[in-house]
């Protein structure tokens, strides 16, 4: 059984790291065509990142494997030696989040590399090594006392039940529910400072534009985004009465009103489309399909693991092969998410007009130094949203010939 496990995560590297390459060697192509959309700058820099990225992508996906291997062949095993509590709940979340800790500490000297390093040089990063040891200590301090207790939950179930994965299941979704709830009001003013709008005239147009829509939010946020990135967004956050909408200063500062209106109508035709339900039901889908895979596993893989069913077993399992499941299911929900990004930039543009909705998004993507192209796999395997040009192309803006060749080779 242990054969069969370590045959499909194979299977899964080697997909990974044939798009990694795949897309490495399209971006180097396509860099060399005249650029499009970006200034030509920020088209050579957006090319150079994008390579770089896909470069560390291998690294660490080859990375992962090592670390998947390890646990797999004997890390559950050894870790379940030295974790001993007479608690069984206990005992659970102790391995569980040893086991996350782990990993945790194994992986930081990507992030650090990715977000001192590789975002730094390109322009991105701007947070301070103070401020980002201090999110990191709070993201481990809630981690340690809310997982801990949700992780404690699960074993419960887990122990309790016969059938704990339709249990199991439903509590972790109510869970997600209520952190999505909770996530703009409780969780992001942890991290970054939360401001009322100051400008009246763009809040009034944003107020008439939820109106328009029928969306009720409790109030229009300006995010302190700069002070960790240069990038641009706004979103959406929050359910039912939690509901907001979160600018970042470094969007307000790029795009004119009318930009940013066309960026938010475009938010506003995913809730116009109940896309928002829609992808709450994919993740409870996905979700349910991972607990009814996870809850039937086979007791030969345990004794080829050399190790017994327990709950904390069990969950880092879930851990370690969720991804690979996820990885599978992707294209499917990207198929999805694209079709409705394509419809809410059509929303978007009738909240205002084409033309701005164009200019929004040209501006986002060379300040964000997004590369227009993506190899075809690349798009099917990971892409939520169409690639750049395809949404150009939907709202009226028509490229030279040389620029379609490079999408389409």
């Amino acid at each position: 059984m242990l054969e069969w496990i370590l045959g499909l995560y194979c299977l899964y590297l080697l997909i990974k790291l044939y798009a990694a390459l795949m897309e490495i060697g399209f971006v180097e192509k396509a860099k060399r065509f005249e650029p499009i959309v970006l200034s030509a700058a920020n088209y050579r820099k957006a090319a150079a990142y994008k390579i770089a990225s896909q470069k560390l992508s291998l690294v660490t996906t080859l990375y992962d494997f090592m670390l998947f291997f390890v646990w797999i062949t004997f890390g559950l095993r050894r870790l379940n030696e030295i974790v001993f509590f007479e608690n069984t709940l206990l005992n659970s979340a102790v391995y569980v989040l040893v086991f996350i800790g782990v990993n945790y500490l194994l992986s930081l000297p990507f992030d650090l590399y990715q977000t001192f390093v590789l975002d730094k040089k390109f322009g991105f990063s701007t947070i301070a090594p103070r401020t980002f040891f201090l999110d990191q200590c709070k993201s481990v301090a809630m981690f340690i006392v809310f997982g801990g207790a949700f992780f404690v939950a699960m074993a419960y179930i887990i122990d309790t039940f016969k059938d704990w994965w339709m249990y199991g299941f439903a509590f972790s979704f109510a869970v997600v529910l209520f952190i999505n709830m909770i996530y703009p009001v409780v969780i992001v003013p942890i991290f970054n400072k939360l401001t009322p709008l100051q400008d009246e005239n763009l809040q009034s147009a944003i107020e008439r534009l939820l109106d328009k829509a029928g969306l009720h939010s409790s109030g229009v946020f300006c995010l302190d985004a700069s002070k960790r990135d240069n990038r641009l967004n706004a979103y959406f956050g929050g359910l039912g009465r939690s509901k907001r909408v979160v600018l970042f200063d470094t969007l307000i500062a790029k795009l004119t009103t009318s930009e940013l209106l066309a960026v938010l109508g475009h938010e506003l035709g995913h809730f116009a489309h109940k896309d928002i339900l829609k992808n709450i039901a994919a993740s409870a889908l996905m979700l349910f399909i991972m607990f009814a895979l996870f809850g039937n596993l086979p007791l030969g893989l345990f004794e080829s693991l050399h190790v017994e069913p327990s709950a904390h077993v069990v969950i880092a399992l879930f851990l370690l092969l969720s991804p690979v499941i996820s990885f599978a299911m992707m294209p499917l929900f990207g198929l999805l998410s694209r079709y409705n990004e394509y419809r809410a930039d059509a929303y978007g543009s009738e909240c205002e007009n084409q033309e701005a909705l164009r200019a929004a998004l040209i501006k986002l993507a060379d300040e964000n130094k997004s590369f227009p192209f993506a190899h075809p796999l690349t798009i099917a395997l990971y892409f939520t949203h169409p690639p750049l040009t395809a949404r150009l192309e939907r709202l009226g803006m028509r490229f030279e010939s040389s620029a379609k060749d490079a999408c389409a080779h």
